[in-house]
């Protein structure tokens, strides 16, 4: 429980010790979580996240007790959260080997991509959907949560877009090369 001259000032009061707190102790903190972790960026990233829980907690924080040391220790305690995520990520990775070597996309998957990205997202994601991912429309309009009636209209106006986009390349779908493309 507050003394009753701090509940008087209420919630501005609080606010402002904090800031005063935060101002006077935020480069100290950086400076000793930089000294114990040699990273300057973690040293930053730890205390903001550990200020940021002290002013989710500022209504329990004593700020006239150690306040700056339950911001080291939650600071430190975040750091070896952190390296203990990124050792075991990287033990993982070890035991994996080196990742598979993946070709690259193929020209007329690139084409039908930066096609794809230049009509609206509704149209894209029914055409993706329907015909790459082979859903029926009922399927699309499921996943979607929209209406049938919906996906029937954005399959035919993504379908007449990308033909518009993709005439006269090798996936032109009036040549006889555009066939060859999609089933040879």
């Amino acid at each position: 429980m507050r003394p009753p001259e701090e509940q008087r000032g209420g919630r501005a009061a609080d606010e402002q010790a904090f800031d005063a707190f935060y101002t006077a102790s935020v480069g100290r903190l950086i400076g000793q979580l930089y000294a114990m972790t040699g990273d300057f960026a973690e040293a930053q990233d730890v205390v903001q996240e550990a200020f940021v829980r002290a002013w989710e907690r500022r209504d329990e924080l004593d700020l006239n007790a150690a306040p700056e040391a339950w911001v080291r220790t939650v600071a430190w305690r975040l750091a070896v959260s952190r390296w203990r995520r990124v050792r075991t990520a990287l033990a993982f990775a070890r035991r994996q080997g080196p990742p598979a070597t993946v070709p690259p996309p193929e020209p007329h998957h690139v084409l039908l991509v930066q096609a794809l990205r230049q009509i609206p997202e509704a149209q894209r994601r029914a055409v993706v959907l329907h015909h790459l991912c082979d859903l029926t429309v009922e399927q699309v309009a499921a996943e979607a949560d929209c209406p049938v009636g919906t996906v029937k209209a954005q399959l035919s106006r993504g379908r007449a877009a990308l033909a518009r986009l993709l005439a006269d390349t090798e996936l032109d779908p009036r040549t006889a090369r555009g066939w060859e493309v999609r089933h040879g």
